[in-house]
């Protein structure tokens, strides 16, 4: 059963209820005035603070635009490339790629004009829809992309070199298409996130996408009364998975667009949202503004929120307890997850493990998970020995896409191999230590940075911290912290040096640099920019200098 069904299930079940929402704050803040207020002034969609659709109009959305990519000859397993910020369109876009029998391929937003190009190339992209925030981007590659034969311009003002979406996409029937889906056709390619070089094109199908969403909605129990507040980017499998208990269980779902603290307390107020998801730096930023009394919790309704729950990146355990103490009814769930696993779930918390916040978590529904000696043997329970996890499930990905090389080095025997280097404890419970490309090898010891990282972020003037390896002549490598310090506090070398030693010696970073964390739009690391920028020769330099 693909998850179109649901789409279609919701609408002829609650036609008229709200589906999405969009809010985006900056339009109130600009203007002055309440939602309510400015909602009765007539605007075009990119000038209003609040937008919404029901489930009967965001399905006949979908299917207007699957006659329309139908109509331009889009035929089964056509790659339909969307590149949007987060928007009302974003989803009735995605599902119109589905009920064509298409493929979607979500495109990162930050990308730059040629990393566009790229993954147009790889995924062999025939079409393109994009918004008003890469019009530059997409005119720089327009001519230079023959094999994209239709470009969709959402919004007002539609360039020269594209078509408008919102004019042609009106001409089209609301019935659904004659199109027949199958668990096993291609659904969609996902991008992996660049970290560790160029982005691979991940290829799921359907069994994929809708086993994802009934693992989402399994795990935080999403019912028809309750409301999702999505605000990381939908072009990740991460958001979109989450929104996808939504889906399942036919209830609301709002786009905030805007991570302010007080954005989103605002938002959970106003919309009554009762599951909110987190990156860690918005959950750290909500609990400063608190401390620092830019936010006032008793101006918000918050008392029906009752999960926050993170994933994409390790997660500080004094972080959460500080939350806990904030808001200690909400329960808290942390989940792992990868885009060749379909998103996050594949190992998760659950609420009612809070006892072992210090872990990852147990294999999600569905799910079976094993960590892997380097000669291939099964590590036990309670074994101090880590090695690689691999997971199985039906929500693996069919293949990198035009790779066979890396989906052979990824796929094994029905087993997903994650790169991500894990432990088990005795009751089952599984930690990530770190990404085996980022293990630091220094005088031959191993040393994990999320490990060096959870540490350092103790200390009261942190605000977020890197760990890099940068080579060293006597030792290969060394450990080099770029810590990024709370507004308003200082802290120096030597004191970090000092709050260090409570580390083995051979675990302490041996340079210390204070500046800004880069995070991709995911909230993960961006390392590969820091060891560009702080590389060996950068260090030397600096040294040099002192």
């Amino acid at each position: 059963m693909p998850a179109t069904d649901y789409l279609i299930m919701n609408a002829a079940k609650y036609p008229d209820d709200i589906a999405l929402v969009e809010v985006n704050p900056a339009i109130r803040d600009e203007r002055g005035k309440t939602w309510r207020d400015y909602e009765l002034v007539e605007a075009p969609p990119s000038q209003r603070y609040r937008r919404e659709i029901t489930w009967r109009a965001f399905n006949d959305q979908a299917n207007r635009f699957a006659h329309l990519l139908i109509d331009a000859g889009v035929k089964r397993d056509t790659k339909v490339a969307i590149l949007l910020m987060n928007c009302l369109e974003w989803l009735p876009i995605y599902f119109g790629v589905l009920k064509a029998g298409a493929v979607a391929v979500p495109l990162n937003y930050r990308y730059t004009a040629d990393e566009i190009k790229y993954c147009l190339e790889l995924a062999d992209a025939e079409v393109l829809v994009f918004g008003p925030e890469f019009i530059g981007r997409v005119e720089q590659i327009a001519y230079r992309i023959p094999q994209v034969g239709n470009l969709y311009f959402v919004g007002e003002d539609c360039p020269t070199f594209a078509h408008s979406y919102n004019r042609r996409v009106a001409h089209f029937a609301a019935e659904e298409p004659d199109v027949v889906i199958n668990d096993d056709d291609n659904a969609a390619i996902y991008f992996s996130s660049g970290t560790t070089g160029f982005p691979k094109a991940i290829l799921h199908n359907h069994r994929s996408l809708l086993q994802a969403g009934l693992c989402e909605q399994h795990h935080h129990g999403q019912t028809r009364d309750d409301c999702f507040l999505c605000i990381p980017p939908l072009y990740h499998t991460g958001a979109k998975i989450h929104w996808f208990g939504s889906l399942v269980s036919g209830s609301k779902g709002v786009i905030l667009r805007g991570v302010r603290p007080d954005w989103i307390l605002q938002t959970v107020s106003e919309e009554h949202c009762t599951l909110v998801w987190l990156l860690v730096p918005w959950a750290q930023d909500i609990l400063d503004a608190i401390d620092d009394k830019k936010v006032d919790l008793d101006n918000y309704r918050l008392d029906q929120w009752r999960l926050m729950h993170i994933g994409a990146q390790p997660v500080p355990p004094s972080l959460v307890r500080r939350w806990k103490k904030q808001f200690p009814h909400h329960d808290y769930d942390n989940n792992y997850g990868l885009s060749e696993g379909m998103g996050p779930g594949s190992i998760h918390l659950g609420v009612e493990n809070f006892e072992h916040l210090d872990t990852n978590g147990v294999p999600g529904w569905g799910w079976e998970a094993e960590i892997r000696r380097e000669d291939g043997s099964v590590i036990e329970p309670g074994s101090e020995d880590v090695g690689e996890l691999c997971l199985r499930g039906n929500c693996v990905m069919v293949e990198y896409y035009n790779n066979p090389e890396a989906t052979a080095e990824s796929l094994r025997d029905g087993w997903l191999y994650t790169g991500d280097v894990a432990k088990i404890d005795k009751d089952g419970f599984i930690t990530l230590v770190d990404r085996a490309k980022d293990v630091i090898i220094t005088g031959g010891e191993n040393l994990y940075p999320v490990q060096i990282e959870t540490f350092i972020r103790k200390h009261e003037a942190v605000k977020d911290v890197a760990v890099i390896g940068v080579a060293d002549e006597r030792l290969g490598e060394i450990a080099c912290a770029i810590i990024e310090l709370k507004d308003g506090r200082t802290c120096t070398e030597a004191e970090m040096e000092d709050f260090c030693l409570d580390m083995p010696r051979y675990k302490r970073p041996r340079k210390y640099i204070f500046a800004t964390v880069p995070r991709n739009a995911t909230g993960k690391i961006d390392k590969p920019a820091l060891r560009e920028q702080y590389g060996a020769a950068q260090l030397v330099a600096q040294e040099t200098s002192n």
